[in-house]
């Protein structure tokens, strides 16, 4: 064949990059988002976060009487659009509502930060305090401040501080005690006889039950440090020889084996109960996680209104003296133009990221209503492809836009996804969202006898009688994503 050249004409999608950075942006949760725009901030040099404080500074004490920039305009108008009460409606309202009305006209939507910036130096002066805060005690800290105080020897401290080094988190002792001896050089001759003895110096520190090598033995030395009793001594009867029978909530073995009395069971449970099976994790260091909130959702003048939260919007602009150099040159080329472009795209993309927010949660709030007046029984069906439709938008994007992003309730904080879910048809031809039907089973759950608790047949039963038709499997499914037990872990004394 012999080669030859020809032309074809096609169409592709193709994804512009300023299309491929919206997308990003959207999907990425507030904490990403951020670490992105730093990265863009310290790439960009025509890119820069805006200082409220010198904006407002600029704008009502400029020098001759200077007009205010065009993005205050823009506020200023945004500002005259808020949708105030008249006169003759006020005077109605209670001092509640006006207070209400009052946060939601000066919060004044995702473009006015001031609220933020009100609270910055308190905010400020609170993390500085923070900053003095004294470091968290550790366990091996808290067992070495005792051992100081102690009147062992020296050779003891040493030894005790070597078994010390070999506690885990929980405040266990994860190696046997010959292992332990075979890492201690032969020159320091500790035998197992010492090693004992330095185990039980070491059990006798606080938190009691500290050292242990099992849960057997963590709950006997808590046991044994309490007041002599019949009930503590039945207590160490079933540590000792019923403990899986004591899990497995089997009482009625538990009173066969050891001779005892309901009653006798239920104080000794009591005691049991009250134990501590990990000492040493009140010792362990917390990570918080904080989330920032997307969205702010309140009840103004009898309405649910959701917000984008000021304190999650970046604001941001265009370095002001780059864009009058690259202005007065005749020609935009240069690197300084591509950033200026790059940096228009990203003020541009993040605003839009926010629109699609604001939108897509005022129409969850709007269908989900009845859910922040009555809870989450009153939670309705709701899936993607409802609200892509009223916004008309792609399911993709709104998949995107609940992901990772969070809103704030007078009920709680909660993913945008979780007012999403499917439902189960009714007796009388509606539908129950799966979350109203897990809240149902935390009610029923949470009020039965202890004594003869509910199983999944007759949760399932009673659902049924209240229209609701669950199989047994689906109850069991709920009950399990709600970290409930079964119903034989359940029994009670």
């Amino acid at each position: 064949m012999k080669p030859s050249l020809q032309i074809k004409l096609s169409q592709q999608l193709a994804l512009t990059p300023q299309l491929q950075q919206a997308i990003k942006l959207l999907q990425l949760s507030t904490l990403e988002m951020n670490q992105e725009i730093e990265r863009y901030l310290q790439d960009n040099p025509l890119l820069e976060r805006e200082d409220e404080n010198e904006r407002a500074h600029e704008a009502y004490n400029g020098a001759n009487g200077k007009d205010r920039t065009d993005d205050l305009a823009n506020g200023e108008r945004e500002a005259s659009g808020k949708d105030e009460f008249p006169a003759a409606e006020r005077a109605e309202l209670s001092p509640a509502e006006i207070e209400e009305d009052r946060w939601f006209q000066d919060s004044g939507g995702y473009g006015n930060a001031s609220g933020a910036n009100r609270d910055r130096d308190r905010d400020d002066d609170e993390a500085e305090a923070q900053d003095l805060q004294p470091a968290a005690t550790t366990l091996r800290d808290y067992l070495s401040w005792q051992l100081n105080l102690s009147c062992f020897s020296d050779a003891d401290k040493s030894l005790i501080r070597f078994l010390v080094e070999g506690l885990d988190d929980d405040g266990y002792l994860s190696a046997s005690l010959e292992e332990l001896r075979e890492t201690i050089p032969t020159e320091y001759e500790v035998d197992a006889e010492d090693m004992e003895i330095a185990l039980k110096q070491l059990q006798s520190l606080e938190p009691t039950g500290v050292g242990a090598r099992s849960p057997q033995e963590c709950l006997g030395l808590q046991l044994k440090a309490m007041a002599a009793s019949p009930a503590r001594d039945l207590a160490l009867s079933i540590i000792g020889q019923c403990l899986d029978l004591l899990a497995g909530r089997d009482f009625n073995r538990i009173m066969k084996q050891l001779g005892c009395s309901s009653d006798e069971l239920k104080a000794a449970h009591a005691l049991i109960v009250r134990l501590d099976p990990r000492p040493g994790a009140s010792f362990a260091p917390l990570e918080a996680r904080y989330i920032i909130p997307d969205v702010i959702v309140r009840k103004v003048r009898g309405r649910w209104v959701s917000q984008i939260n000021p304190d999650a919007y970046p604001r941001l602009r265009v370095n002001r003296l780059y864009a009058e150099i690259l202005a007065r040159q005749r020609r935009g080329e240069g690197a300084l133009s591509g950033q200026l472009q790059e940096a228009r795209w990203l003020i541009k993309n993040v605003q839009q990221r926010f629109d699609t927010i604001a939108r897509v949660s005022q129409a969850i709030v709007e269908r989900q209503r009845k859910f922040f007046e009555h809870g989450e029984v009153a939670m309705r069906p709701l899936v993607l492809r409802e609200i892509a439709d009223v916004l008309d938008l792609h399911e993709s994007t709104v998949s995107r836009v609940t992901s990772q992003k969070y809103m704030s309730t007078p009920r709680g904080i909660f993913e945008l996804k979780y007012f999403f879910g499917s439902h189960v048809s009714t007796d009388s031809g509606g539908a129950c969202s799966a979350t109203a039907i897990r809240a149902l089973l935390k009610q029923l759950i949470g009020a039965e006898d202890g004594r003869k608790p509910l199983s999944d047949s007759q949760l399932s039963e009673i659902l049924g009688r209240q229209g609701v038709v669950v199989a047994r499997r689906t109850v069991a499914k709920y009950r399990e994503a709600l970290n409930i037990p079964p119903v034989n872990l359940r029994k009670t004394l």
